[in-house]
């Protein structure tokens, strides 16, 4: 069995659709019959209540498993969308930068929670904080593509920038295969000219995805209802939008092949087995 693709969503600005993307690419690729986990590697724990973990109601979360507590099998949370799983997130997870710094191995403790947890899943999408700390790092550090949201804005160029020297970084330092599964273009507004000199730009120095995510009221109003686009209003331009992306990089990465959901009543097929081991 092949392993997982796993795809940190990264960009240190925040305000870029960032955990939309992962939300709904994470939705998108189990929509596309891929079994996907989604984990929420930000304290603000929006990807969680994205795909319907209300605030504050997770009894396991991933600074559990950051600090040991727990293995990772037993924070996975089934979501309403078929094939798609959560590790979820809340403002905990704050401590566990503080709690890690003094480690050795503190850049590498996801990617060590992650081994022989995963295999069940054909992808795994980390939605990184809107900062280049600790967590983005070791969500990079366990990550074998990233996925790069990008607002076509004045300042987009700057924070890809330094985005870019981040993995470069990390690609030397922690996880020398790491690479740039593409950039993608979001809340992207076709009526300004300022929106095509950044796409110009962006495309002519990048590896630029060529589905485009625009400007859409659907995605916004979805993670009030606790859900991803593709749950919310498939038909939708944004939903849609996503969906594209999901195939394309499907199309892109033959090693993300289709997995059955695992049997069980609300479980994770790591929980089944250590269900059964007890």
């Amino acid at each position: 069995m092949s392993q997982p693709l796993v795809l940190a969503v990264a960009n240190q600005k925040g305000g870029v659709g960032k955990t939309t993307t992962s939300v709904n690419l994470a939705a998108s690729l189990a929509t596309a019959e891929r079994r996907t986990l989604l984990i929420d590697c930000d304290p603000q724990g929006n990807a969680s209540s994205g795909v319907g973990i209300a605030p504050r109601t997770a009894e396991t979360t991933l600074y559990d498993v950051l600090i040991g507590s727990v293995p990772l099998s037993r924070a996975i949370t089934k979501t309403a969308v078929p094939r798609l799983d959560v590790v979820p997130s809340t403002q905990d997870l704050v401590a566990a930068e503080i709690e890690l710094i003094d480690r050795e191995d503190r850049a590498l403790v996801l990617r060590n929670a992650l081994k022989g947890q995963i295999d069940d899943y054909a992808c795994v999408v980390l939605d990184c904080p809107p900062s280049l700390g600790l967590l983005t790092l070791n969500a990079l550090s366990a990550a074998d593509r990233v996925v790069v949201p990008l607002q076509c804005e004045y300042y987009a160029l700057e924070g890809l920038t330094h985005l870019m020297a981040t993995i470069d970084r990390v690609r030397a330092a922690y996880n020398p295969n790491l690479s740039v599964e593409g950039i993608v273009l979001t809340m992207y507004d076709g009526r300004t000219s300022l929106t095509h000199q950044v796409a110009s730009e962006v495309q002519g120095h990048f590896k630029v995805f060529d589905t485009i995510i625009p400007r859409n009221v659907k995605l916004s109003e979805a993670p009030s209802h606790g859900m991803p686009a593709v749950l919310y209003d498939i038909q939708s331009k944004g939903a849609q939008g996503y969906l594209s992306l999901a195939r394309e990089i499907i199309e892109a990465n033959e090693k993300l092949r289709s997995v059955k959901p695992a049997r069980g009543k609300g479980r994770s097929a790591a929980q089944s087995k250590e269900a059964k081991a007890r």
